[in-house]
């Protein structure tokens, strides 16, 4: 039995409220970070931390005394794992509107000279980065599932 873990299997209290701070912690520190006035780096960490922090504060509900480690990380897996889908639709439905909705470049201009031999979205190494993300993190849940 390791330190942070009850005879059950489960966390410790003192794991839990440990968790629980570290969550609430995190939205915290992602406000000051926003709200701070010295530096614009700072602010954009701050933007990217309150996305993290929303994403995991739906594990607060599993920060409690009793309930396994196991069932935390599944449950951080799964949130990862959707986010990284929603995100990838997203970038689809933005593509799809410009598809639709926008007048194509000009090709006589030299912004649309450089819009029109931009790279293709599905050929970023962002997208493919977050698609091979979601991608493990579903091997993985199954990995896990089989095991157990």
């Amino acid at each position: 039995m390791s330190g942070g873990e009850q005879s059950n299997g489960g966390m410790a209290p003192a794991t839990a409220r440990k968790v629980e701070y570290t969550i609430i912690g995190l939205g915290v520190l992602a406000l000051l970070l926003i709200f701070q006035p010295f530096d614009i780096t700072l602010f954009t960490a701050g933007c990217v931390l309150v996305v993290l922090a929303g994403l995991i504060n739906n594990l607060l509900p599993l920060a409690q005394p009793g309930v396994p480690m196991r069932s935390l990380v599944k449950a951080g897996m799964i949130v990862a794992m959707i986010f990284c889908i929603v995100l990838l639709v997203a970038i689809f439905a933005a593509h799809l509107y410009g598809v639709f909705f926008l007048k194509p470049p000009d090709p006589n201009t030299l912004s649309g000279k450089a819009q029109l031999n931009a790279m293709p979205w599905y050929m970023h190494g962002f997208t493919w980065a977050i698609a091979v993300i979601a991608g493990v993190l579903a091997a993985l849940m199954m990995l896990r599932r089989r095991r157990s």
